[in-house]
């Protein structure tokens, strides 16, 4: 949801009046933060919570893909204000150790492949435009908003694809038993369900599941199992009676 982030460069030289010196920048002065809130409010915060964490656990088998949420991402060497937030990105083809800080992209190789903005109306002159436009020109193969309180997006999930001119286009969606839904470049599909966000497993036939949902299917899992025993229980007793 951040701005693409300007940080101004602060050493002895500049602080005095002086032109500083050109030096080569190392690791420690990329910023690793704007001290700026994550989130506009709970809902969003919740909603890109559980999605870096949902595809962080789809992705956990997999060395080479590294995702990421509200991180720090330099896209030009040497120059600490070229750099953008996003809610939530995915990285495939790079190593998901060593964490990293920071991202750089002439370290990794590139910024994204897949992107999820949790969009506002607060936020939405530069995610439909700045950000948009960045992000084409960086490569990233595909940018998702997701507008939770339905501020402004209608529907309130909208995709895009990068095309061969490196340009965007609107991915369509369809609806599908009242669901609208669309796949993408990850193998998920992305599901609106009211005004929740889903993510589908089509190889599994699943949704993925946040960690509240997970203990919830456990305990119905466990009350199943339960009940079946119970019911064993009773058709041995039945039958022994009927023995006798």
């Amino acid at each position: 949801m951040r701005e693409t982030e300007t940080v101004p460069i602060q050493d002895d030289a500049t602080t005095a009046g002086r032109t500083p010196l050109a030096r080569p920048l190392s690791l420690s002065d990329y910023p690793e933060s704007d001290g700026k809130p994550m989130a506009e409010t709970p809902i969003h915060w919740h909603a890109t919570v559980d999605a870096a964490l949902l595809l962080q656990g789809f992705y956990r088998d997999r060395a080479d893909v590294y995702v990421g949420s509200d991180m720090m991402m330099y896209y030009r060497a040497g120059d600490i204000r070229a750099c953008v937030s996003p809610d939530i990105f995915v990285a495939i083809g790079v190593p998901k150790l060593p964490e990293r800080r920071v991202w750089r992209t002439w370290v990794e190789g590139k910024l994204a492949d897949f992107v999820l903005e949790i969009t506002s109306f607060g936020t939405r002159r530069v995610d439909e435009g700045t950000k948009k436009e960045l992000y084409a020109e960086l490569g990233v193969r595909e940018y998702w908003q997701f507008d939770p309180e339905g501020d402004y997006l209608d529907p309130m999930l909208q995709g895009r694809r990068l095309g061969s001119d490196g340009k965007y286009r609107k991915l369509a969606l369809e609806r599908r038993n009242g669901v609208l839904c669309h796949g993408t470049m990850l193998g998920l599909e992305l599901r609106l369900e009211g005004d929740q966000l889903r993510f589908f497993d089509p190889r599994r036939g699943g949704y993925l599941l946040t960690a509240r949902e997970g203990e919830e299917a456990l305990r119905g899992t466990e009350e199943a199992l339960r009940a079946a025993e119970a019911e064993n229980a009773e058709l041995r007793r039945r039958l022994r009676q009927h023995g006798e």
